[in-house]
């Protein structure tokens, strides 16, 4: 993957997570992701970096929607 297509991917998770804590009313927590230090804006970091929050944010984000999940218990369809 190129580098400006990372940066379109966290771009993309970073507006998912907006979304979602939008919606759910629940704060995404991520401290790796945030200690990393870069942002989709963040044009001038290493394709690298960009990867490597790419993976942060996305984990952050699955990991918050699995705990919501285990605490809302299934309506029944």
């Amino acid at each position: 993957m190129k580098k400006q297509e990372l940066i379109h991917l966290h771009g993309l998770l970073a507006q998912v997570e907006s979304h979602y804590e939008m919606e759910t009313g629940n704060e995404v927590t991520h401290e790796k992701y945030t200690s990393l230090g870069v942002q989709p804006t963040s044009i001038h970091k290493s394709k690298t970096d960009h990867k490597n929050a790419v993976f942060a944010l996305a984990d952050g984000i699955t990991s918050e929607m699995s705990e919501t999940r285990e605490r809302v218990p299934a309506s029944a369809d």
